[in-house]
């Protein structure tokens, strides 16, 4: 039997040289005559173990890394075809700690299977939700996602039934269901491994969402810095048109649908999803005021369903397993599970699925192994480049929408990323505001304007002048941008701008600069 070795192709893997893993490997196969082929599937997430092999046993998978092309010959010398002993063996990858930890749903076949095979696909339970969507009466599919408690894992947490409800009983010649694959946030790069790891995933939650709202056509809007992600939604796409999952008769249902991608350039401001319409329809990429909701006149004025990859990805497994399945995972409003993406200075690096609940503490400290450079945690920044930074005094703080909003915090994208102590949270606060003045779309003067001031009032805190009156002008600007601000861009920038004013008080308070006299 041939013999399967698996090396992913993820980004994330590439980066630190998986390319040239695979070249050796299939040297090395060549040259001893084994019966073996290389798969390259998606990364399991444990991003400080990539390149990570594994090889396919009778007993189950096992996992050797991080493998440079210099491992390849020693470690088939040690009998990595039959899972052979070697100073780099992890044992069976579903056993690694981090792995064995988590609750994947969402991100069940992700480093599992091939991306591009619908074989590979279909037999760990792919297309299962579509083929009972198909069944059902739409009204009866936005029943079963609004009963299981899925929320938007982009970050805003908007319940997603109500969404496609609102999509659903709107009228218009044509519906659309948009994807937003925008991933801008530092520190995530979970749309990026479902794209690239389990493409399928994402075809099938938006076929669903067409039928449950009827809506004919979707698009996956995501960034040009994403290639590989790009490369394989587009062949991925190809191959379901081809096997019938997309088109006129979508799994020979009276049903159609098709999908396809398009990029963009990769403005934050995209990730905002009327900004992102209007970069979809081939416009300059401003925000539009609400109302109308896209829901109502969205892409090309028509109802449109805008939702995050995550979220249009996690339908799959509602369909197939039932509302209450999903629903029993997590706590409070917060159902499910969420695809943690723990990164900066932190040991264990990569996504995390767990189910809602978790503390901050745990998370950084147990399943992130504390920093990478062995000094004190000072600050954790969740939700992105605009998210609060947390102190350890937080990190009782459950990972759950309402708990981390009533400590002036966000989830967002459930990015999580770590600083030690000798992070400079004034300096933090000043990139926050320059980071918005360089991503803001203009369109709104407290946002424009507002955070190129707050870059220059940071300065002056910086060089110790009147810092008092400066601190003081920096609440108040930010009070400004979030209640003034169109869009999240600029009402969500004083997040972390406030949570460092107000958690880290000391590094507001430099001591001025004296020029020694001549």
């Amino acid at each position: 039997m041939t013999i399967r070795i698996y090396i992913p192709r993820d980004a994330a893997a590439l980066a630190l040289g998986a390319e040239k893993v695979v070249e050796a490997m299939a040297g090395e196969i060549a040259a001893r005559g084994l019966d073996a082929t290389i798969v390259r599937n998606g990364s399991r997430g444990m991003h400080w173990l990539e390149p990570l092999v594994e090889v396919e046993t009778a007993g189950g998978r096992v996992a050797y890394g991080p493998v440079k092309a210099s491992d390849v010959a020693s470690l088939l010398d040690a009998g990595l075809i039959s899972g052979g002993a070697h100073p780099l063996c992890l044992g069976k990858t579903e056993e690694i700690p981090f792995l064995k930890r988590q609750t994947r749903l969402t991100f069940a076949r992700c480093g599992v299977i091939d991306p591009l095979s619908l074989e590979d696909y279909r037999a760990h339970r792919g297309l299962l939700g579509l083929e009972r969507a198909i069944a059902m009466q739409p009204a009866a599919i936005v029943a079963e996602v609004t009963e299981s408690g899925l929320r938007g894992r982009g970050g805003a947490g908007f319940p997603t039934g109500i969404k496609w409800k609102t999509v659903l009983e709107a009228r218009g010649p044509r519906k659309y269901i948009v994807c937003n694959a925008d991933e801008g946030d530092s520190g995530t790069f979970a749309d990026r491994m479902i794209m690239e790891g389990d493409p399928f995933v994402l075809i099938e939650g938006m076929a669903i969402a067409g039928i449950a709202t009827g809506a004919t056509k979707g698009y996956i809007y995501t960034r040009s810095e994403y290639p590989h992600a790009i490369a394989v939604m587009s062949a991925a796409i190809e191959i379901a048109r081809a096997a019938g999952v997309l088109g006129a008769s979508v799994l020979g249902s009276a049903h159609a649908f098709d999908m396809e991608v398009r990029t963009g350039a990769g403005a934050y401001v995209c990730g905002e999803e009327t900004s992102l319409l209007n970069s979809l329809e081939g416009k300059r990429g401003l925000v539009r005021a609400k109302p109308p909701l896209p829901a109502h006149k969205g892409l090309f004025d028509r109802p449109t369903v805008i939702n995050n990859v995550i979220s249009l990805a996690s339908v799959p497994v509602i369909l197939d397993k039932g509302a209450g399945y999903y629903r029993d995972f997590g706590m409070g409003r917060s159902r499910g599970t969420i695809p943690l993406q723990i990164a900066g200075n932190v040991k264990h690096g990569g996504l995390f699925e767990t189910a809602f609940g978790l503390t901050l503490g745990e998370i950084v400290d147990e399943i992130g192994g504390g920093t990478a450079s062995a000094r004190p945690v000072k600050a954790v920044q969740v939700g992105g480049p605009l998210g609060a930074y947390f102190p350890r005094a937080l990190f009782d703080t459950p990972f759950d929408y309402e708990a981390f909003a009533a400590r002036d915090g966000l989830i967002g994208h459930a990015g999580i990323v770590v600083f030690d102590d000798t992070a400079d949270m004034l300096k933090q606060a000043r990139f926050a505001m320059e980071f918005c003045a360089v991503e803001s779309c203009g369109k709104c003067t407290p946002c424009r304007i507002g955070s190129t001031r707050g870059v220059e009032v940071a300065d002056r805190i910086a060089a110790g002048i009147e810092p008092e009156k400066n601190r003081e002008l920096l609440a108040d600007l930010c009070n400004t941008m979030k209640f003034g601000s169109l869009c999240a861009l600029g009402g969500f920038t004083p997040y972390p701008v406030m949570s460092a004013m107000t958690h880290f008080p000391e590094d507001f308070s430099p001591v001025p600069v004296v020029e020694a006299a001549e």
